[in-house]
């Protein structure tokens, strides 16, 4: 299967007066430009800001962002046409993931429909054809609605002595419902990739799915300055064998899809709206096996704000800030192959995250080492820029 991207199917309903930025690859430079969106355009703001991470920087980004100068480099119709591999022109601009200089980081277990689906992992040992007799269990023990269980309150840690006892305590419930959020290194610097990319399944998986999450862009000083769409890859019996598989479950090539753009805060957009923000999930197959679900932020178990907060702080600092993946509530059960299996992807799968706010991320799923390899790191960054003048 193929990917179409247009501003139509990837831009957010109130595009025209969002804020919106992005990076491009400028072949004609061998390297990567910051983009604002402007009347279908994307317009060249580099020499302004050298860096995503730069702009991020700025006490009032959208506001910097709206006075920065720069030159069309197309319109975004033409620049989306070019991203996906299989029909891009080399000699003209692509779409890059939005993010640059800033750590990748992601919240684990946030909501507790998902809470429970790693519990269920842990106790299949990664087989999903266990999973569903667990998954009955574990719900008579603790049910399924657990969105108004404030994590580390008293209440919770009543929850947690009871589950002790009955032998069904588990280091997933620890950081669902304890004082402390999982809080994990998804992808290095540099390495996530965009809508229109190939989003990378590491062959070793055979029980793996998408996860649909809003990603938090923070600045070294821990403000919240804006937002955007992600796709946190799992890998359900890799980490399912050993919670310490979960660099080998999460960091792999290509698993890191971020974007269409960041759409910083400003009067029209803020942190409210990112805690009403309903995200959606559909994949569609070769087999015509298509899979549909949402993943609202309102049920989150903790605030967005506190989540950026455990990340970065005095005992944790970013100074090229970083993107905070959410974490999500949605966790795919609907049987694909045989009844009891569960959902798992098939390589080709079209995989888009929506949002009204912010748009649609697309990517097809396709194995790690088939996927671009990543091979532009802050290294050549830097040169990069350094040879055009703008360090």
């Amino acid at each position: 299967m193929t990917l179409a991207l247009t501003p139509e199917n990837t831009l957010p309903a109130d595009a025209a007066t969002a804020a919106l930025v992005g990076r491009a690859w400028l072949p004609d430079v061998a390297g990567p430009a910051v983009v604002v969106l402007r009347e279908g355009q994307l317009v060249d703001v580099t020499r302004t800001f050298p860096t995503m991470r730069d702009l991020c920087e700025a006490p009032d980004p959208a506001a910097a962002l709206k006075a920065a100068k720069g030159e069309a480099i197309g319109s975004l119709a033409e620049i989306l046409a070019n991203t996906p591999i299989d029909g891009r022109n080399p000699s003209k601009p692509w779409l890059l993931s939005p993010l640059d200089l800033q750590a990748v980081k992601a919240a684990g277990v946030t909501f507790a429909v998902s809470m429970l689906e790693r519990v269920i992992e842990e106790k299949a040992r990664g087989n999903p054809a266990a999973a569903v007799a667990i998954r009955e269990e574990i719900g008579k023990l603790i049910g399924d609605d657990l969105s108004k269980l404030k994590p580390g309150s008293p209440e919770a840690m009543h929850l947690k002595e009871v589950l002790i006892k009955q032998g069904a305590w588990s280091q997933y419930l620890e950081v669902g419902i304890g004082p402390d959020a999982e809080i994990f290194t998804k992808a290095p610097p540099m390495s996530s990739v965009g809508t229109g990319f190939d989003a990378g399944l590491h062959p070793a998986s055979t029980w793996n799915n998408p996860e649909p999450e809003i990603v938090l862009i923070v600045a070294s000083t821990g403000a919240i300055v804006g937002a955007t769409l992600g796709n946190d890859v799992n890998l359900r019996d890799v980490e399912g064998r050993s919670a310490l598989l979960l660099g080998k479950a999460k960091d792999n090539n290509a698993a890191a899809a971020v974007g269409p753009f960041i759409r910083l805060f400003d009067a029209g957009f803020s942190l409210d709206h990112v805690r009403k923000t309903t995200v959606s999930l559909t994949v569609k197959g070769e087999d015509g096996f298509t899979l549909e679900g949402s993943s609202s932020i309102a049920k989150i178990s903790r605030d967005p704000a506190d989540l950026a907060k455990q990340m970065l702080g005095p005992h944790h600092q970013y100074p090229d800030g970083a993107a905070l993946y959410l974490g999500t509530m949605f966790a795919p059960i609907k049987d694909r192959d045989t009844v009891g299996g569960g959902f798992t992807h098939k390589y080709g799968d079209i995989v888009t995250i929506a949002a009204p706010e912010l748009g649609a991320l697309v990517n097809r799923m396709r194995r790690t080492d088939e996927c671009e390899p990543w091979t532009f790191g802050a290294s050549h960054l830097m040169r990069s820029l350094a040879k055009r003048g703008l360090l």
